[in-house]
């Protein structure tokens, strides 16, 4: 596995042109990247934020993809089995704030959903309205805790920067239909997914994120598939203790029935994610395509980062399949 290069200094992601900065490609453990995207037509941006607890699992959105914007705030009670998706689509895209680095400030205003990323000295803070539910959550980054930044080159015409960041304690208020639901400390995680880029129109991809403690570490899961084949560069890495341990090789997933175990494997990940639940999501409307299964539940099996192996049991977490057309 040929060692991807790490970017330890500021960088644009874009020439002057509009095109990859050959420099910007790499991976990061702290965001550097400043997303100077130019044009229009093919250019994705959002934020999504994660939040689980053994009981419930709420997912927020900001996305602008050029001629549209799609802000949700989705939650799920486990017990239960109920959803909530509430989500605002915005012809032309029009009002979003998204910022040029991973951590800035992020809002979207529409008559359904209310959405607030607010940086702050502990970390960030999430709030997040809609008719049936009302978040307020502090997002904590520890000291020194690492995310795993990187530039995917598809060409110089079309990539992706993505962040990818778990094991971030959460805590605050969730209400949902009147009734407030507790963010247990220490069991309570956030993930973030902060992407940038010029895509190309179809595409399908894997994610996989776990967070939790495990004996006396506090153990972090980041995979990806699919989308990141033949470009030199991976979105897999592992986080212990807040340091990130990269992954220069592609994995193998193996699936096949959502609700079914699913394995995930390499020289460094030997791991299996057991389903409890399946969000299921479709979207057909023209030109934009999109079909979404992402399950919620435990990671179990064995990892291995900076020669050290881990072995990890009941991870709380996700992993899904994605297939677009946008």
């Amino acid at each position: 596995m040929p060692a991807e290069p790490e970017i330890t200094a500021p960088v644009d992601l874009c020439l002057p042109s509009g095109r990859l900065n050959p420099e910007a490609v790499g991976w990061t453990r702290h965001p550097l990247h400043r997303t100077n995207l130019r044009g229009w037509g093919r250019s994705k941006r959002w934020e999504y934020w994660c939040v689980q607890t053994a009981d419930w699992a709420l997912g927020i959105t900001i996305s602008h993809i050029d001629y549209l914007a799609l802000h949700q705030v989705y939650f799920v009670d486990f017990a239960t089995r109920e959803e909530i998706d509430e989500a605002a689509i915005v012809p032309l895209a029009r009002g979003p704030r998204l910022a040029e680095h991973s951590g800035g400030v992020a809002r979207a205003r529409t008559k359904k959903v209310s959405i607030d990323l607010i940086p702050n000295t502990r970390g960030l803070r999430l709030v997040a309205r809609t008719e049936r539910v009302d978040a307020d959550i502090q997002i904590a980054r520890p000291e020194g805790h690492e995310s795993m930044g990187v530039v995917i080159p598809w060409s110089d015409k079309q990539f992706q920067y993505t962040v990818k960041e778990n094991t971030l304690p959460a805590s605050g208020s969730l209400r949902v239909d009147g009734r407030d639901l507790p963010l247990p400390e220490g069991q309570t995680w956030a993930v973030l997914d902060h992407g940038r880029g010029r895509w190309p129109y179809s595409t399908t991809w894997n994610w996989g994120s776990g967070s939790g403690q495990s004996g006396d570490h506090v153990i972090g899961l980041q995979f990806g598939g699919k989308w990141t084949e033949g470009t030199g560069m991976t979105e897999n890495a592992l986080c212990i203790d807040g340091r990130v341990s990269k992954i220069s090789q592609e994995l193998e997933w193996t699936y096949d029935q959502w609700l079914e175990p699913w394995t995930i494997r390499g020289d460094e990940v030997d791991v299996v994610f057991t389903p409890q639940f399946e969000r299921a999501s479709r979207t057909n409307a023209g030109v934009i395509f999109t079909q979404v299964h992402q399950c919620f539940g435990t990671w179990a099996g064995t990892v291995v980062a900076e020669g050290r192996e881990y072995r990890i049991e009941g991870l709380r977490g996700f992993a899904e399949e994605a297939r677009m057309r946008w």
